[in-house]
C-alpha cells in the first residue's frame, strides 16, 4: 500500500498525462517527408506541443501556424506560435483561424498539409461563416457551455457556422495531401468530433444542427437563422472527392492514459479497475455512481478486493444554475463527497489532462476520508457549495486543489478513486 495516499493518485494523473505527451508519442506517426512544401497547420491545448515534437523529428524543412490557448505556448523555430481564448472565441483565435485558412489555400500538389487537432480546438480554431461574425459565435458558445449540452453537440453546431470546420480546411488546401495527427479528448474519440472536424468530411446536417439548439432552447440571434438556413451553413460529406487520399492518425486517446495509470497502480501492488474511457453526463450523477461503486468495494469486495484503485476517463457535462467557481473535475469530486461524507478508506482524485478544469487555475482536486469532518469545521457545507456550482471555492478552502499549471496535452477527464 503506498504510504502517501495524495501523492499515489497524483503519481497516477501524470502517468495519464506522461502517455499524451505530443513529445513522447507523435514521431512514430509521421510521414514521409513530402516533395513539396511541409505546411503545419493546428488547433488545440496541445497544438504548441505537437508542433514542437514535429519541429524536433523534422527540423528547418517545415513551416506553418498553431494556435493554442493562453499560456500554452511553446518557443518554436520555423512553426509560428499564436495564443488565444478558450473556451469562449476571441479575436486572436478569429485571426489565427483566418491565416490558417490562408496557408491551406497556398498549397499545391506534392505539398503535404499536416494537421495537428487536439482538444480545445474548435474553440480556439474559430472562422465564421458567411455573414457572421464572432459576436454570434461567441453567444452560442456561451449559451451551449452552460447547457448541458455534450461535445458532440456542441461540436455539431460549431461545424455548421464555421468556414473552417467540418471538413472545410482539407478542401481548402486540396489536391494537397493531408494528414491529421490528433490527440483525442473525445468520448469514442469520434475523428470528426476532435476540433469539429476540420479536416475530415462531416456526417452532420444542419437540421441536426438546429436540433441541438432547440433541444437546449438557446437564444438564436437572426443572422445565425438565416445562416442555418442557407447553403453556407451547409458542410462537405465524407464523400466528397476533394478528400481523396487524405489519412487521420490518433496518437494519444484517453484509453492510452488508463493503460499508463493501470501499470503505475500495478507496480505499487495496487489492483486497477478501468470502469471506461468515456463516460459522459452529468458530473453529480456521475459521481453518485462512482461512489456507489467505492462503496461495494469497501464493504463487499466487489467487483475486486481492496486495495484496488477505479480508473475513468471520458468528459463530463455541468449544467450552471448556480454563480460558484470550479469545472466539472471540482464539480465531480463535490458531489462524491456529499455521497460518501466520512466513508473510510476511501480517496480519490479527479483532474482535467490539460491542467485546467474549466476556466480555472487548477486541474482538479482530491478528497480523503477526512475531508468531510474538515469541511464540518470549516463551516463548509458540501451540498450547498454544490447547488451553486462552486467545487473551487469548497477546495480552495480546505486546501486540497490540484495545481499543476498547462501540462500541453488534452486527453480529457482523468478519475482514479482508491479503496485500501
Amino acid at each position: 500500500m503506498p504510504k502517501n495516499q495524495r501523492e499515489f493518485l497524483e503519481a497516477l494523473f501524470q502517468a495519464s498525462v506522461k502517455a499524451a505527451d505530443p513529445l513522447h508519442c507523435l514521431a512514430p506517426f509521421l510521414p514521409p517527408k513530402p516533395a513539396g512544401r511541409t505546411i503545419v497547420l493546428g488547433a488545440g491545448k496541445a497544438a504548441a506541443s505537437m508542433a514542437k515534437a514535429v519541429e524536433n523529428a523534422w527540423g528547418n524543412d517545415v513551416e506553418g501556424l498553431v494556435v493554442t490557448r493562453y499560456d500554452h505556448g511553446a518557443a518554436l523555430d520555423h512553426i509560428e506560435v499564436v495564443e488565444a481564448a478558450h473556451p469562449v472565441p476571441d479575436v486572436a483565435g478569429v485571426d489565427a483561424a483566418k491565416r490558417i485558412f490562408e496557408l491551406a489555400c497556398s498549397a499545391r500538389q506534392g505539398d503535404l498539409v499536416l494537421c495537428l487537432m487536439s482538444g480545445g480546438a474548435s474553440s480556439l480554431l474559430s472562422l465564421p461563416g458567411g455573414d457572421l461574425d464572432l459576436s454570434h459565435k461567441q453567444s452560442i458558445n456561451k449559451a451551449l457551455l452552460k447547457s448541458g449540452a455534450d461535445i458532440t453537440e456542441m461540436n455539431c453546431v460549431r461545424k455548421h457556422l464555421s468556414a473552417i470546420k467540418g471538413g472545410r480546411l482539407a478542401v481548402a488546401a486540396y489536391p494537397a495531401s493531408v494528414i491529421t495527427l490528433a490527440i483525442s479528448d473525445i468520448p469514442g474519440d469520434d475523428p470528426a468530433t476532435i476540433g469539429s472536424g476540420p479536416s475530415l468530411g462531416d456526417k452532420t446536417t444542419v437540421a441536426e444542427a438546429v436540433a441541438i439548439l432547440d433541444k437546449y432552447a438557446i437564444e438564436v440571434p437572426e443572422p445565425v437563422r438565416v445562416h442555418l438556413q442557407s447553403d453556407a451553413g451547409k458542410t462537405p460529406a465524407p464523400d466528397d472527392a476533394r478528400f481523396g487520399d487524405n489519412r487521420f492518425e490518433m496518437i494519444a486517446t484517453p484509453q492510452i492514459s488508463l493503460n499508463a495509470a493501470a501499470e503505475f497502480a500495478k507496480t505499487r501492488g495496487i489492483t486497477p479497475i478501468i470502469l471506461g474511457d468515456s463516460i459522459e453526463g452529468e458530473a453529480r450523477e456521475v459521481a453518485i455512481v462512482m461512489a456507489g461503486i467505492a462503496r461495494q468495494v469497501a464493504k463487499f469486495n466487489q467487483p475486486a478486493p481492496a486495495p484496488c484503485v477505479l480508473l475513468s476517463g471520458g468528459e463530463t457535462t455541468v449544467t450552471v444554475k448556480g454563480g460558484g467557481r470550479g469545472g466539472r473535475n471540482a464539480e465531480f469530486l463535490l458531489a462524491l463527497l456529499h455521497e460518501i461524507k466520512d466513508t473510510p478508506r476511501i480517496y480519490a482524485v479527479a483532474c482535467d489532462t490539460d491542467g485546467i478544469d474549466g476556466s480555472e487555475d487548477n486541474a482538479g482536486a482530491y478528497i480523503n476520508p477526512d475531508s468531510h469532518r474538515r469541511a464540518c469545521l470549516a463551516g463548509l457545507d458540501a451540498g450547498a457549495y454544490l447547488s451553486r456550482n462552486d467545487g473551487y471555492g469548497f477546495f480552495a478552502t480546505l486546501e486540497d486543489l490540484i495545481i499543476t499549471g498547462p501540462t500541453l496535452t488534452n486527453v480529457n477527464d482523468f478519475r482514479a478513486i482508491l479503496i485500501e
